[in-house]
């Protein structure tokens, strides 16, 4: 981290925290008054409700008050590729009615006299920090995880709490009208995906077409367009059907052979396409393509329609898709690529499709799709007008996706800045964040049930806090399961008093550690409860 401008200090998510914990895995019902929030219904905007599931009310009891989100608190996803580092902040309007979390997202709760929550909040959500998260990860490919050890060592660049309240608010402001901005341009892949489909729509129904054929005096009108099924319409000597049952392994230098994920709408995307061994495709030759056949899929992705070209020559298609060999002496096969691709036929195909565990149309369904086409030169007349009226979607998709990166760029950008300490100026009269963020005793919150004590208790020795601790080890790697803080003393014989004051603040952690089975027992008595033990002298020293 480089260098940090004046009052500002270097510190851990830990250091500015009063709780740091991983939920809990529960037992779920359909509906429940307590709604738990798990990985998907966190995201950067907020919690979205949608995604909540349900504790069973047998397990309400087991849910203490410092397991129920608060107001400021950041809920940091823990696990899984694609969604471990998202985080949301959590809103007052989040607390109605109560929720808990469960053990694949963190609760980080800032100390509010250290830390602004929104500060907090964009430190993780900023680039410098997602762009480790990898790093920071433990575990296997499938189940990545930051472990709570390392959420607490999470570096934090910490300005004076004036000073992040400053910078959080600059932050608010320009962020709301980036998103703002991006809200809108999220529309726009949309809007051209309607404007693309109305271009076929008029085109499929003469719409298009109306003025050209007036001033041509033409009579005639999509009522007097003739209506044939598919198979009418392909040449004589090929028929609709479908290509290489069994693609077998990557043969280097082979034939390429296009799938569903090559086939798009109205469109042929080569890249990733995969070559099999020239024997293989000569099996199927009647798939072999030429140039000029229409290319339905017909499983997968359904209904994707495009049409090939001459550079295609030679090439093959898989069992998923259809090979549809048109008569350009019947028509043109781009007007019939939009024709299939148009709503009306894509609403037919839909329902012909058959199967339930592998869905598909039949080549014979295929064959019987219904086609509507006026003469050759209005075909001609119809694809000319379609693709001039793609290419203006076109190159206005490609405006977006120019405009669309750099406010993505511009948000991380900004929370860069802000963390340099550049964003709003310093003022000498803030309090530096050494002081405000200096460490305080700290009491663990207390739990449903759980008595006050009115008197503090006495400083236990470190040979009594070492029994103390293996016993709790002991009573935890033999139940393997949950166990309320009072039950698990009792089942070692201790009682109220100095020893369970002194060991209530990191029993969650040692129960967790014995509960979640990722270490022996062995382990967690030999060196869980040194480090425990370790961590519970650091405590009593502040």
């Amino acid at each position: 981290m480089s260098e940090l401008p004046r009052g500002w200090i270097e510190t851990t998510i830990g250091d500015v925290t009063d709780y740091v914990s991983r939920g809990k895995s529960p037992k779920y019902a359909d509906k429940s008054s307590l709604p738990i929030v798990n990985q998907r219904a966190i995201r950067w905007v907020g919690i979205q409700n949608e995604h909540l599931k349900f504790v069973h009310p047998d397990q309400f009891p087991q849910w203490t008050e410092e397991r129920f989100i608060r107001e400021g608190d950041v809920l940091w996803n823990s696990t899984g590729t694609g969604t471990i580092g998202r985080a949301c902040l959590v809103k007052k309007e989040d607390l109605s009615p109560p929720k808990v979390v469960d053990s694949h997202v963190t609760i980080v709760r800032p100390r509010r006299d250290a830390i602004e929550a929104r500060y907090l909040f964009a430190w993780i959500r900023g680039p410098e920090l997602q762009r480790s998260i990898e790093d920071l990860a433990t575990g296997t490919t499938n189940q990545i995880e930051l472990s709570r050890g390392t959420v607490i060592g999470t570096r934090v660049p910490l300005a004076p709490l004036a000073e992040q309240r400053r910078i959080v608010d600059k932050l608010d402001a320009l962020l709301a009208r980036l998103d703002a901005c991006q809200q809108r341009l999220d529309r726009v892949p949309a809007l051209l995906r309607r404007f693309r489909q109305s271009v076929l729509t008029a085109a499929t129904s003469g719409e298009l077409t109306r003025e050209w054929r007036e001033a041509r005096g033409a009579t005639g009108g999509p009522e007097d367009w003739t209506t044939r099924p598919l198979a009418d319409l392909c040449m004589s000597s090929r028929v609709i059907t479908y290509g290489v049952i069994k693609l077998g392994n990557e043969t280097p230098g082979g034939v390429p052979c296009l799938r569903t994920s090559n086939v798009r709408w109205l469109k042929i995307e080569s890249e990733g396409v995969k070559r099999i061994a020239p024997a293989l495709s000569a099996e199927f030759g009647r798939t072999v393509l030429q140039g000029g056949e229409v290319l339905v899929n017909v499983r997968g992705t359904l209904g994707g329609v495009a049409v090939t070209d001459t550079t295609m020559r030679g090439w093959n298609v898989s069992r998923e898709v259809a090979v549809v060999p048109v008569d350009p002496a019947r028509i043109e096969p781009h007007f019939l690529a939009f024709w299939i691709g148009a709503d009306a036929s894509q609403r037919w195909l839909s329902k012909v499709e058959k199967g339930v565990a592998y869905t598909g149309i039949n080549i014979e369904d295929l064959r019987t799709l219904p086609v509507s086409c006026p003469g050759l030169g209005e075909q001609a007349e119809v694809v000319r007008r379609v693709q001039t009226l793609f290419d203006f979607a076109d190159d206005l998709e490609r405006r977006y996706k120019s405009i669309s990166r750099p406010i993505s760029v511009l948000s991380a950008a900004l929370l860069a800045k802000a963390f340099r300490g550049e964003l709003v100026p310093q003022d000498p009269n803030d309090q530096p964040a050494a002081v405000s963020a200096a460490p305080v005793e700290r009491r663990p919150a207390p739990s449903g049930g759980r008595p006050k004590r009115t008197k503090s208790p006495a400083r236990a020795t470190t040979k009594e806090l070492d029994s103390t601790m293996r016993k709790l080890v002991d009573v935890l790697a033999e139940t393997r399961d949950w166990m309320p803080a009072q039950q698990a003393f009792r089942s070692c014989g201790i009682e109220d008093g100095s020893d369970t004051e002194a060991v209530e603040g990191v029993y969650a952690e040692l129960r967790e550690l014995v509960r979640s089975k990722r270490v022996a027992v062995e382990a967690v008595r030999d060196s869980g409860g040194r480090k425990l033990h370790d961590r519970l002298r650091l405590i009593q020293t502040i």
